[in-house]
């Protein structure tokens, strides 16, 4: 069998049944498929929102083109500081998430430290923005958990005081909460590349190397690694720029409301009962556009700054740089971010059971279980809603996905470049840009199904997710085995269905958990396509963090964080259930 197994890998690549039925005229369209559902509505939600910002909206019997709706948003109060605070907090927080990524990095580079941050850091992820955000405003609030550590032993605070933070004018508590949020994804990207077998494994060659000519550990990293590093973890960081420039959820809840980020601004506008705003809404989403390709714009020019400033300093033999300082440093800094975190968790977890709970105390004088009771019983709506969506969603990413995968084994041609770009074209463009005008669009072909059209938004989102998590375990398949199939005379969906999903059980699962956590978050497009009348755990969040009870919201936060917890344990125990009965 090894033998026959062996000419067959080695046999030229396997070619799709002569008589292409129908599963492989499937394969072959579904990487076209996926080009059209990821270009088609982004494109055309952007050309949508560029006609309303020039006054062309017919819905509004507004017909001639003009610059009023650009005249009504330069008009706005206080627009430089939305754009200045939008900007700011987008750029200040994905810098600091970067640096301090390099820093673990650098410092615990080959040290078993990192794989034990590594495990504490991945649940992070599964956390959502919106859930994120008011853990981070129950701790700095005054009368957070932070407050109550320090009082009244250390400030002398009987009462609550009148703190700055959260909604802080300047967006100190929206970069705090973005660089915690986006710190994890940016390290577990890193950790990700240097997992590759190959680039891992010479990476770290080089890496010895370099400390057995005495270099210090942390300028081993930025001379041998990070050069080869660095490059793979280009579009994940541009993904995260443009995600954090126009947030919405985190500045809703942690930042200021006059005037707010221009993202928070937009969509009030689109929202007001007043319907002529939606030009000006438009206007500003093509400002929030222009200011979100002008940042990444900038942060690729400063890589090439760099290179050219700093490229000598590869090549000058200095060893040292104050590395043993540092580390002291990033020791502390990675103690605090990661204190950080468990404290608002936390705090999180003490206000969903606290009963009456003054200040200064640290702990409630009782716990109770009845805000989860009552916040169960009014949650049943969102909840099936949630499920719903990201069940149909995850279903739909996962099966396009392993078609365009299998496209691309069944015709031996990796993806193209372009293809790889366009599958971040979602993450990169700023959602609240063409969100606007695709929902124009969902609207004038079918405004009642409001829930197929959140699913629609939702997988756009959810679907680059799902395909950078099941790529590499699909072409990592072994190919003997299909060939061997093929040979025996098992047809090309066979040996998809019998052969090649058997083995992929496992990441499967993993990716179907990631894109459920992805669609359970989803802010914006929920409440934008389904125009209001979809209501999720995400939105009711979001809702109840701008005045209702901190024990409600509390449990809106943890409800959000379960049900992404319990797919990723589901997705970790059943392998190892069906695999354990199939060995019986």
């Amino acid at each position: 069998m090894s033998v026959v197994s062996n000419k067959l890998a080695a046999s030229p690549t396997l070619k799709p049944h002569k008589s292409a039925d129908m599963f492989s005229k499937l394969v072959t369209l579904s990487p076209r498929f996926l080009l059209a559902l990821l270009i088609l509505p982004v494109i055309g939600g952007l050309i949508s929102v560029l006609l309303p910002a020039f006054g062309y909206a017919p819905v509004l019997e507004h017909t001639t083109l003009g610059l009023h709706g650009f005249t009504m948003l330069m008009q706005t109060p206080g627009l430089t500081h939305m754009g200045m605070l939008s900007v700011g907090s987008g750029l200040i927080s994905t810098l600091l998430a970067f640096i301090i990524t390099l820093m673990i990095l650098a410092t615990f580079f080959n040290s078993p430290w990192l794989n034990r941050i590594q495990r504490l850091l991945s649940p992070i992820l599964v956390i959502p923005h919106a859930a994120a955000a008011i853990a981070v405003g129950f701790l700095i609030a005054p009368s957070g958990m932070i407050s109550r550590l320090v009082s009244p032993w250390f400030s002398g605070w009987e009462l609550a005081p009148n703190g700055m933070f959260p909604h802080d004018a300047f967006g100190i508590s929206i970069i705090l909460g973005l660089t915690l949020k986006e710190l994890p994804f940016l390290l577990l990207m890193a950790l990700g590349v240097l997992a590759q077998p190959e680039l891992g494994k010479k990476l770290r060659q080089q890496h010895k190397v370099a400390l057995n000519l005495g270099y210090c550990p942390m300028t081993a990293f930025f001379k041998v690694v990070l050069p080869s590093l660095y490059p793979l973890l280009r579009l994940p960081i541009l993904a995260v720029l443009a995600y954090a420039s126009a947030s919405v959820e985190m500045p809703l809840i942690l930042g200021p409301n006059t005037p707010p980020t221009l993202a928070v601004a937009i969509m009030h506008w689109f929202n007001d009962v007043d319907l002529n705003l939606r030009i000006k809404a438009s206007a500003g989403a093509l400002l929030q556009l222009v200011l979100t390709g002008g940042l990444l714009a900038l942060w690729l020019g400063g890589e090439k700054t760099i290179k050219a400033l700093f490229s000598d300093l590869l090549t000058n033999g200095e060893r040292e740089y104050g590395g043993v300082y540092w580390q002291k440093i990033t020791t502390v800094l990675t103690v605090f971010v990661i204190g950080f975190i468990l404290l608002s968790l936390i705090g999180l977890i003490m206000w969903s059971v606290a009963g009456f709970w003054r200040f200064p105390a640290a702990l409630p004088d009782q716990l109770t279980l009845l805000h989860f009771k009552s916040a169960l019983m009014q949650m049943q709506s969102p909840l099936f809603n949630t499920l719903a969506i990201g069940l149909v969603t995850t279903l739909f990413a996962i099966i396009i996905t392993l078609l365009c995968l299998e496209s691309e084994q069944l015709s031996a041609k990796p993806m193209s470049r372009f293809t790889s770009l366009i599958i971040y074209l979602p993450l990169l463009v700023p959602s609240i840009a063409f969100l606007f005008g695709l929902v124009w669009l969902q609207q004038l072909v079918n405004n009642q199904a409001a829930f197929f059209n959140v699913v629609f938004t939702h997988l756009l989102f959810v679907l680059p997710y799902v395909f950078l998590s099941l790529a590499s375990s699909y072409r990592r398949l072994d190919p003997r085995f299909a060939h061997v199939a093929a040979s025996l005379g098992a047809t090309p969906c066979k040996v998809f269905l019998q052969v090649k999903l058997p083995q992929l059980f496992a990441p499967i699962l993993i990716a179907a958990a990631l894109g459920l956590a992805i669609s359970f978050g989803q802010y914006l497009p929920t409440l934008l396509a389904g125009g209001g009348r979809i209501a999720t755990i995400t939105t009711e969040a979001v809702t109840l963090a701008n005045g209702a009870s901190r024990r409600t919201s509390a449990v809106y936060a943890i409800m959000q964080m379960a049900l992404p917890l319990i797919g990723f344990i589901l997705a970790w125990v059943l392998p190892k259930y069906f695999f354990k009965s199939a060995h019986r």
